[in-house]
């Protein structure tokens, strides 16, 4: 199945579903208020965050270092806010789990072990011929 499609179409019906049983069991009053409340708490800590992930890597930047991480924090706490922004708790969840830096930690390292994984067949030769014209020499 297309992740496209999972993302457009089963991301919104799971959050209706979620904010269904959510209205049902604390009202609705209440769970409106809760996705403002996520939302507004979600967008603050992002900017604290990302102040905080721009300091480090100012820091990296002068000790000539590069700031990978720093960089990936930077692009991960962007998508948490996002995800805040957007109204649900399943975002919200993941959005928040973006914004702990232990676990932020803890997804890099999941994902970027997974990079070691790609096998690349390097005993491929393509045969190429550069014709140059007269004009060129």
């Amino acid at each position: 199945m297309n992740s496209f499609f999972l993302i457009f179409i089963g991301l919104p019906v799971l959050e209706i579903y979620l904010m269904i049983k959510m209205g049902a069991k604390i009202g609705a009053f209440n769970t409106i208020a809760l996705i403002f409340l996520t939302a507004i708490i979600g967008v603050y800590f992002a900017k604290l965050q990302g102040i905080q992930t721009l300091k480090s890597g100012m820091v990296n930047i002068y000790q000539n270092k590069v700031p990978i991480y720093e960089i990936l924090s930077g692009a991960s706490i962007a998508i948490a806010a996002l995800l805040l922004i957007v109204p649900g708790f399943f975002t919200d969840f993941f959005g928040f789990l973006l914004l702990i830096p232990f676990t932020r930690k803890i997804i890099f390292n999941i994902t970027l072990k997974n990079k070691d994984k790609v096998k690349v067949n390097k005993d491929e030769i393509i045969d190429g011929e550069v014709i140059k014209k007269k004009d060129e020499l």
